[in-house]
């Protein structure tokens, strides 16, 4: 029986080893067309996590901007208001030297005005602060694709 298959080995011109290199050969460019798959798939993977560290870094910067206009409306309302009292107050200037109806609403006007003032720009200086100390890029992709880098490094 042995000599059967040598025989039929010899009659296809192929020994057994001869077959095993063949099979190891067609397999080759298998083994290449799956590691372009897989680098394509990591290349993927690392975009995808790209865009959640932007759209995560965008909402920060909306919800910062948004506080930030906030601050300003409130900051345009003291000013507003303080601008109302200065006007009340050199209108009282000029009308008696003893405290009237107009001067007290003036004081008014400037405290709350003064208020507002503080208050908008507490909170922009507060939202200004937060968002400096924001990074533009995206750490956790950096460091996956340095990871990778190195990793390809080995592997070739």
């Amino acid at each position: 029986m042995a000599a059967t298959r040598t025989s039929l080995t010899k009659v296809n011109g192929t020994s057994a080893n001869e077959a095993a290199m063949r099979d190891e050969t067609e397999s080759l460019p298998n083994l290449f067309t799956r590691l372009g798959d897989d680098v394509m798939a990591l290349f993927n993977s690392q975009l995808a996590l790209f865009k959640v560290e932007i759209k995560e870094e965008a909402n920060a910067y909306a919800r910062g901007a948004m506080m930030i206009g906030l601050g300003a409306v409130v900051a345009a309302i003291g000013f507003a208001l303080l601008n109302v009292a200065v006007a009340f107050g050199v209108s009282t200037l000029f009308a008696q030297a003893n405290l009237s109806q107009p001067a007290t609403y003036a004081l008014g006007f400037v405290i709350t005005g003064i208020f507002y003032l503080i208050l908008g720009a507490i909170i922009v200086m507060a939202i200004k602060s937060r968002l400096s100390k924001q990074q533009l890029v995206p750490n956790r992709t950096v460091e996956e694709l340095r990871k990778d880098k190195e990793w390809l490094k080995n592997e070739l």
